[in-house]
């Protein structure tokens, strides 16, 4: 990757939207619009990439409350995108406030609120892509700091074009634009923006590592190399997560009840670099977590691979057992540990996913059968031995033991089970539900972990 001429044309931009689709006829697209240089430049752009297509753009400016001219900010966005066209939206940070002082984990924690904030705006209007405008010198920077922080493969490849979550992709077209590109083009069309002081706060590791990029070009370091680097290691992070997915289809077979069983003589086949990974995903799945346990306890479980595992192990809110196949076979059983998971609400029509786990959603309204006993509202926690010991009482009792048997003892605690006012009302990784009202206020429970074994792989363009 080299640094482009110094304006962003129609046709470059159209080139790297075209590396990020396929997209559907007129596409609803959102932007995270903060009215800085840079998503100022994206909101321009996609606009008139969206025009030709029938297609149409909704910014989202959040204001945070951090500073007291957020919501003024947030106003004027508003009021410059509205002659182009663009519907525009302010999400609003309610609730405590991180200090400043935590210096990382503020940054942390305002750019945590931020996302949820902007995902569920474009979860609520059904909305599929969401720009970001992270451009060649952001790249640049995430490296430099997952490099200081001593990270492998997947922290040095940095951010990818494209990310995908449950019902969204992440759209960042320019990665490969510097920053003084976008501000060229904002000049060009006479378009102004707002700069936010915390750019330019020295508090902060991003903005001492901005400021030392001219030393870093000096010795050839340049953000276009730096992208490069990073680009080059995305490559090899994505043909390693390849092959780590098809170790996992060969060697795991996970269970909707959320566990998993794993062949570990498949894996021992694999380079140690794969099959590492590979525990670490199912690891990731069952434990419901959004980073991979320590590289020196997970090198601790994965040297059982070689020398066999004795006894259970515990690891990333996992319990590692061994166990034989029908045939007498080795097999390690990946169970959730019970005592990790926490009870949560649920009204009518909500959803949540519980445990990092189980995606669920109840219907909008209590049936005629259960409104009384309950008024709709449930819980979902953990099942528990009691749970568990009432659970098997009421399927015998219907005849359909079979169903609890298949659940190993290791994975019966932590079991997903919805309560109400009138006590356990369902479990339904085993069908249970204690009655036909109780069956139609469950819309959806499924096993669809925050990070699966077949999460979209690392995207390079």
């Amino acid at each position: 990757m080299s640094d482009r001429a110094a304006s962003v044309t129609s046709e470059a931009f159209d080139r790297l939207m075209a590396e990020l689709g396929p997209f559907e006829p007129r596409p609803h697209v959102a932007a995270a619009v903060s009215g800085g240089p840079d998503s100022m430049a994206l909101a321009l752009l996609l606009a008139d990439w969206l025009a030709p297509r029938g297609g149409r753009l909704t910014a989202f400016t959040v204001d945070h409350g951090l500073r007291p001219e957020s919501a003024e900010e947030a106003a004027w966005v508003a009021k410059q995108l509205k002659p182009l066209g663009v519907a525009h939206r302010t999400l609003r940070w309610e609730g405590p406030k991180p200090l400043k002082k935590s210096g990382s984990s503020y940054q942390a924690a305002a750019r945590a609120a931020r996302y949820a904030l902007l995902l569920k705006a474009c979860e609520t209007r059904g909305i599929f892509h969401l720009a970001l405008a992270h451009h060649l010198e952001d790249q640049a920077e995430t490296f430099l700091l997952r490099l200081g922080r001593g990270s492998g493969l997947d922290g040095l490849a940095a951010m990818a074009p494209v990310s995908e979550t449950s019902g969204l992709r992440l759209l960042r077209p320019l990665l490969s634009i510097s920053k003084a590109q976008l501000v060229e083009l904002l000049a060009a069309r006479g378009q102004e923006w707002v700069e936010d002081p915390s750019n330019a706060d020295g508090a902060f590791a991003r903005v001492r590592l901005r400021r030392l990029l001219p030393e870093l070009a000096d010795e050839g370091m340049t953000p276009a190399r730096l992208g490069s680097a990073s680009h080059n290691l995305g490559r090899a992070r994505a043909a390693l997560e390849a092959d780590v997915a098809a170790a996992l289809a060969r060697a795991v077979r996970p269970d909707p009840a959320g566990f998993l069983d794993l062949d570990p003589a498949l894996l021992r086949r694999e380079s140690a670099e794969v099959s590492l990974r590979a525990l670490a995903r199912c690891l990731m799945a069952v434990g419901g977590c959004d980073y991979t346990p320590r590289l020196e306890r997970l090198e601790r479980l994965h040297a059982y691979l070689e020398s066999g595992l004795a006894r259970g192990v515990t690891l990333g809110g996992c319990r590692i057992l061994p166990r034989k196949s029908s045939a007498g076979a080795e097999r390690w059983l990946i169970v959730r540990e019970a005592g990790r998971s926490a009870e949560a609400a649920l009204k009518p029509g909500g959803a949540l996913l519980w445990d990092g786990r189980f995606e669920v959603r109840l219907s909008r309204g209590a049936t005629a059968e259960t409104r009384e006993k309950s008024a709709g509202e449930m819980t979902i926690g953990p099942l528990g031995s009691e749970g568990w010991r009432r659970l098997a009482k009421a399927l015998e009792a219907v005849g359909a033991g079979a169903r609890a048997a298949r659940i190993p003892t290791a994975a019966r605690g932590a079991l997903p089970a919805l309560r109400d006012r009138a006590g356990l009302a369902a479990v339904p990784p085993v069908g249970y539900f204690r009655d036909a009202g109780t069956a139609k206020r469950l819309k959806e429970c499924r096993f669809a972990p925050t990070n699966g074994l077949t999460n979209p792989a690392f995207t390079v363009v």
